[in-house]
């Protein structure tokens, strides 16, 4: 049984913003209902709560969901729409009973130009805006791909000609900015050809990758012996750069079909090039930033190529509690808990309440669907709130039912929900305007590189746990369809956003949504390998500028300095030269040295060959240190790490070959030590 969608227009997530339209033409017939004959939505005794979707309805301008036939729509599951509203009136009477704050999210509308001032602040190219000559902006530009490029000449095209309408200061000329001369800009931008994953596109060497075995790619799919058509991911070109035939936007309706079955989504391979994977807890945060920052212009480029407009939401801060554990925004909730558990990455509460349901509820039947008790849950959010933290809070009197109430109240009560209210259109659009899988997984794979680390740290174990709930499938009665269609109202309609027709059209492209993310989280993870090499290059280009800018200044207080001496002084014979200290190494060319602190033998050097992996050397080692290590070693898992260079620091994967990581980073330095949780 598949659903179709049909063209709404633009559609945006309206519901954040309040000064949108209550309803949009051509929504009312977008999705389609099959009832069965003598059957209702309230015919559910399990979810009596359902009787009432008419009356909640009743109080909006839009009219309820109209449930018909369609020659030109499949079907959707009536059960799984039921479910859907079922979880959206379970929302709703949770805020009117008081257990949840009804705080709207204010929003503003932009002025001109504003919203194009703001991408370029986002991506880190505020120097455009304010005019400063700033190293970091330089290298970034340095490294662009040609539709990254564009992309950001466009935006800042419609910001200087606002500027210019407004009258209000110089602004840059976009030829000064790219380098060009004429009215028909070039680009000098970095070439396309594929570069290896997390390197840098050696001369005359082409990227070479592993033969298949069991462990050389990452898999993501349906399980093995299925039907289902298996696609291969490339991660060595910009996905924005891969576009080559551009559907007509007129036709994408007609193709858009969901299937609801499991086996209906492709599966993804992501074949292991010679410099492994490279997940997003590997690489350190400075370069995590700047990985946001060409996430999103490689997204918005990648729109761009599509046809589709990348929209986002411009919202004003909301200041949520300073203290508690409901309603916290989840930076200061971390800042809370990281006194108590220092390093800590995703809120104590919410892995409380995963550990609870995955001891005892994954089994549970309808876990997640079926409501724990309303008087129940608010007199448990009440009771943590005063006694989480004292550690007198009693786990064993929570019903799974309930902990799956509070698990989801907590992500409904964050101040600004868990994928951002800025990306959320961005979310929708990628479903609504793009028909390929494949091309979907593409734009997810951004807006998860996007989300700021506390995000993206809390979704992934919230994932984690989503995948877990649907491979117990066989016993709670949850496949991933149902989960999915449970979950999206929580991820997508937060406070102060109250169910309409356009929740309807929401209804099955967030449930899609959120399917992705469950069923391919394994490939969101790994930082695509053409964002790595970028920003290699970027801080290549970064420690060059400050070379130069150190002789600059190292020959100025020479100068100085010769004004004030005799001229008699004897000069410096011409010819000296200084190396840098990386020169003056007597280690030979393809041999390392690699430090471990926290073995007996803390250094060791190692020739490199073709076939040398990073677990070989991690595996010599241990070999060598097997009787001498330290307790404090013994039990954590250990993994080399590529420190400086062009890179900041970087776990490397176990299956990296290490002589084509040398060649890309030469001036590294090379640690063992144990890969952070």
């Amino acid at each position: 049984m598949t659903m179709e969608m049909k063209d709404s227009g633009s559609v945006v997530l309206t519901a954040y913003h309040p000064h949108s339209p209550a309803r949009i033409p051509g929504m009312e017939q977008s999705f389609v209902q099959d009832i069965p004959p003598g059957h209702s939505p309230t015919s559910r005794k399990s979810l009596p709560r359902c009787r009432r979707i008419n009356r909640m309805l009743s109080n909006e301008s839009a009219p309820p969901p109209a449930f018909s036939r369609s020659n030109s729509q499949a079907s959707m599951d009536s059960t799984s729409m039921e479910d859907f509203w079922c979880e959206v009136e379970s929302i709703k009477e949770s805020r009117e009973d008081g257990s949840e704050e009804a705080t709207l999210l204010e929003f503003k509308p932009a002025d001109e130009g504003e919203l194009e001032a703001e991408w370029l602040q986002d991506v880190g190219l505020s120097t455009l805006i304010s005019g400063a000559e700033e190293e970091d902006g330089q290298a970034l530009l340095s490294t662009l791909t040609r539709t990254q490029a564009a992309a950001v000449q466009k935006r800042y095209n419609t910001y200087t000609q606002t500027l210019r309408k407004k009258n209000k200061h110089t602004v840059r000329d976009v030829r000064d900015i790219f380098g060009t001369s004429d009215s028909s800009p070039t680009f000098e931008t970095v070439p396309v050809s594929p570069v290896p994953s997390n390197g840098i596109q050696l001369p005359g060497q082409k990227p070479v990758w592993k033969s298949v075995s069991s462990n050389s790619c990452l898999d993501c799919g349906i399980d093995k012996g299925s039907s289902s058509i298996t696609e291969e991911l490339s991660y060595e070109v910009s996905f924005s750069e891969s576009i080559t035939v551009l559907p007509k936007p007129q036709e994408w309706p007609k193709n858009q079909r969901f299937k609801k079955e499991d086996s209906a989504l492709p599966k993804f391979i992501v074949r292991k090039s010679r410099f492994g994977l490279t997940e997003v807890g590997d690489l350190s945060p400075e370069d995590m930033k700047k990985i946001r920052y060409l996430s999103l212009i490689e997204l918005t480029a990648f729109y761009d190529a599509l046809g589709v407009e990348l929209k986002r939401n411009r919202s004003e801060r909301v200041r949520g509690r300073e203290n508690g554990l409901f309603g916290v925004p989840l930076t200061v909730l971390l800042e809370n808990d990281q006194k108590k558990v220092p390093g800590i990455k995703v809120p104590l509460i919410f892995q409380k309440l995963l550990l609870k349901l995955e001891e005892t509820g994954l089994e549970t039947e309808g876990i997640l669907r079926v409501p724990g008790s309303a008087s129940r849950v608010k007199n448990l959010h009440q009771e943590l709130e005063a006694k989480f933290y004292e550690d007198t809070f009693d786990w064993d009197q929570v019903r799974n039912n309930d902990a799956a109430g509070l698990l989801k109240m907590f992500i409904r009560e964050l101040p600004s929900p868990l994928f951002t209210v800025e990306y959320l259109p961005a979310f929708i659009m990628l479903v609504e305007k793009i028909s390929k899988i494949k091309l979907q997984l593409q734009a997810l794979h951004l807006l998860i590189m996007l989300l700021p680390e506390a995000n993206r740290d809390t979704a992934k174990a919230f994932l984690q746990f989503l995948k877990k709930v649907v491979a117990n499938e066989g016993k709670n009665k949850m496949n991933l369809w149902n989960v999915s269609m449970i979950v999206a109202p929580n991820l997508f309609i937060y406070k102060g956003k109250r169910a309409n027709q356009q929740e309807m059209q929401a209804a099955t492209t967030t449930a899609h949504i959120v399917r992705l993310l469950i069923r391919y989280q394994d490939i969101l993870w790994t930082v695509p390998s053409f964002l790595i090499s970028q920003v290699r290059k970027m801080n290549e280009a970064a420690m060059n500028n400050s070379k130069r800018q150190l002789m600059f200044d190292k020959g100025v207080r020479k100068l100085l300095r010769r004004k004030t001496m005799e001229r008699e002084r004897p000069e410096r014979s011409e010819g000296a030269v200084t190396f840098p200290p990386y020169l003056q190494t007597d280690i030979p060319e393809g041999v390392i040295r690699v430090y471990a602190p926290l073995h007996s033998k803390v250094s060791m050097a190692i020739q490199l060959n073709s076939q040398t992996k990073a677990k070989d050397i991690l595996a010599r080692f241990h070999c060598e240190n097997s009787r001498g290590s330290s307790q404090n070693m013994r039990g954590q898992i250990q993994s080399l790490h590529e420190i400086g260079g062009n890179i900041g620091q970087h776990c490397l994967d176990p299956d990296a070959y290490m002589l084509d990581v040398y060649r890309a980073n030469p001036q590294a330095e090379w640690v063992i030590k144990p890969k952070a949780s």
